[in-house]
């Protein structure tokens, strides 16, 4: 027999949507624990063996067995967030995938800054490349599915602009101010500065998850969400098989997208593209579970939960990434490029002054989404065309 609940999410999707409930009575789909295994049965072997891609046709045949390895945990890391976030409820779920992914981002970045191939504009290329990706091309993708499924669709417009502001002021201190200090002229900021604007990263940051999560809470929440029934049917023992199994597949998606970025730098050379692209492709893998789980969201007429992955993603790249980089380099005395170029920043800029537009009614359609996608596809070809 169909519940109220499932009736009502059917009506609102145009198809059956998998509630909480449903998921315990079907049990966890094999793929759901199968795939984070393999991605680490995968790396385990690669790094053992030292397999990596070569040109050849192992080559070709290791690189189709990781892609497919790759996106099943994607899936599966999805899948458990998605289980996690119906027991624990708005925003706390969508805050949990929003912190573990960026928590596996910042060990994947000073990963690579302690490797032999020093790459000083790394965290700053990667924090710009995530809210370009996130901002212009997740949000329009978003609010341009919204729009086609739904016509229009509402969200929060307090909550949003809690996001905006702090994300605004963390980006230009930390992307755009280091071009214009004196006390280490160029995109550097000195030590003590550095340390300074650190600490202030954190504390904003720490400040607006407490007003996410406790002082305003309801900002954050779409009504409909907030009246659904809590995931009553989950078992203990499932979800807590499940945050294991979400914390060994997001950790499998960060170490074998570094495993495939040796797969597209081997072919950026071989088609002659910038080596920025290969940067780009290893960040949207970074980001396909957020991704998928805000599209989802949105396919089920939550955009105010597709927001909050999005400009979540975002704002915890910047608050939490850039900290934990800025101590490693001062720690291992390393000078840290942070400021954009002008091209870099007016593309910041640009997007931050649409973003206010687009979320400054409480209202979207698909022309917003559309406007997004426009600058997110000019930044793509930027990255070919500088």
């Amino acid at each position: 027999m169909t519940s109220k609940s499932e009736v009502s999410a059917t009506a609102r999707s145009g198809h059956p949507t998998a509630t909480p409930a449903h998921h315990a009575r079907a049990g966890m789909p094999a793929s759901a624990w199968v795939f984070p295994l393999l991605a680490a049965a995968l790396f385990a072997a690669t790094s053992i063996f030292h397999l990596d891609f070569a040109p050849t046709l192992f080559g070709f045949g290791f690189a189709a067995v990781l892609l497919v390895v790759l996106f099943g945990t994607v899936f599966a890391a999805v899948y458990h967030a998605e289980a996690l976030a119906h027991r624990l409820g708005e925003p706390y779920g969508t805050l949990l995938l929003t912190l573990a992914v960026t928590l596996i981002e910042v060990s994947l970045i000073t990963t690579m800054m302690l490797g032999d191939k020093v790459v000083p504009t790394l965290a700053r290329d990667t924090v710009f490349a995530v809210v370009m990706i996130v901002c212009n091309g997740l949000v329009g993708l978003c609010i341009l599915i919204g729009g086609l499924r739904f016509k229009e669709q509402e969200f929060h417009i307090s909550g949003v602009s809690l996001y905006l502001s702090v994300l605004i002021v963390l980006s230009t201190i930390i992307l755009i101010l280091p071009n214009y200090t004196f006390a280490d002229p160029g995109p550097f900021y000195s030590a003590a500065q550095l340390a300074f604007v650190s600490l202030t990263t954190v504390v904003l940051y720490v400040l607006f998850l407490y007003t996410q999560t406790f002082r305003h809470r309801d900002y954050f929440v779409d009504e409909h969400v907030a009246a659904a029934p809590a995931a009553a049917g989950a078992a203990a023992g499932s979800l807590a098989l499940s945050l294991v199994l979400l914390a060994v597949a997001l950790l499998g998606v960060v170490l074998l997208a570094e495993k495939f970025s040796h797969v597209v730098e081997t072919a950026t050379e071989w088609m002659g593209a910038p080596v920025a692209f290969a940067g780009l492709v290893v960040a949207g893998l970074i980001l396909l579970p957020e991704s998928l789980a805000a599209i989802g969201a949105t396919r089920r007429n939550d955009l105010q939960k597709g927001i909050n992955l999005s400009l979540g993603s975002s704002l915890a790249t910047i608050g939490l990434t850039i900290p934990a980089v800025s101590t490693v380099a001062l720690v291992l005395d390393k000078r840290l490029v942070l400021g954009l170029e002008s091209q870099e920043a007016v593309l910041l800029v640009l997007t931050f002054f649409v973003s206010m537009l687009t979320f400054g009614t409480g209202r979207t359609n698909i022309l917003f989404g559309l406007v997004h996608l426009v600058v997110f596809a000019v930044f793509v070809f930027l990255v070919f065309i500088p």
